[in-house]
């Protein structure tokens, strides 16, 4: 009784100008504008999913085992209930002898399916107001850090172009020596053209000037053409995709383009 009339907090404390809670982010209002049908009803839940890798031995031990839990929390309580441990639900805990990669969107499958199924709406008792409603939920954000956004998003985030927002505009360059990739002075293009560091000779790249703009900014519907024809991966390993590592990174096509929205 006293979880559930919380759940539509985000909806009766909303503030104008302050960001105190992901409602009110843009993301959320053209979540809302995009899908009316859910936002009419406020008690619809928005969800985040995180996962992270880590050894569940002693940090120093050589073996490669790897346990991958994969917890999902909602959005539509307090800042002070977002996110505590009452509210992130275990959804997975994926094990293995190393990283797993190649199968993780096998063991996501049943979660996919669970949230096509509460996007089309369950039948649900509202304790708080004594009535049934149809709930839905919504997979809002995927939160993780630089290394698991490519089991997840399914672009690689190794070799000359693991930038996920310059792809194939990468200004990537190999060092004399190490012959390794550099992505040092690539982020001088994404300021303002007034900028005074894209004309700092000294303090970056010797005696070079950036005069490049931001790479070009790639819609979902831009982003989904991509890789509409691109192989799930299963338990069975990676399939190399042709054009990997010359002009694009994509590993796989990630099990998340078959949520509906």
């Amino acid at each position: 009784m006293k979880t559930t009339q919380h759940m539509t907090w985000h909806y009766e404390n909303k503030s104008q100008g302050v960001l105190r809670h992901p409602s009110n982010d843009e993301a959320w209002k053209h979540f809302d504008r995009k899908h009316e049908f859910f936002a009419c009803d406020p008690r619809n839940i928005r969800l985040g999913l995180c996962s992270d890798g880590f050894n569940p031995y002693i940090q120093a031990s050589s073996s490669p085992y790897s346990c991958w839990p994969v917890i999902v929390t909602p959005y539509n309580l307090p800042p002070e209930m977002c996110m505590t441990k009452p509210f992130m639900f275990l959804t997975y805990l994926i094990p293995g002898l190393s990283n797993s990669k190649a199968s993780i969107d096998v063991y996501l499958e049943p979660l996919i399916d669970d949230l096509n199924k509460l996007w089309n709406g369950i039948w649900t008792y509202d304790v708080s107001r004594k009535q049934n409603f149809l709930m839905r939920a919504a997979l809002m954000w995927i939160i993780n850090d630089f290394l698991a956004y490519e089991m997840l998003s399914g672009w690689s985030t190794h070799g000359r172009l693991a930038c996920p927002h310059c792809m194939e505009h990468s200004k990537t360059f190999t060092l004399n020596y190490g012959q390794k990739s550099c992505w040092f002075d690539c982020h001088r293009r994404f300021l303002a053209t007034d900028h005074p560091f894209r004309r700092n000779k000294k303090a970056f790249r010797k005696g070079e000037v950036e005069t490049d703009r931001p790479p070009p900014r790639l819609t979902l519907s831009q982003v989904w053409r991509r890789v509409k024809d691109y192989p799930k991966v299963t338990e069975n390993g990676v399939t190399k995709i042709d054009g990997y590592g010359e002009w694009h990174n994509w590993i796989k096509r990630s099990i998340f383009w078959d949520l509906p929205y």
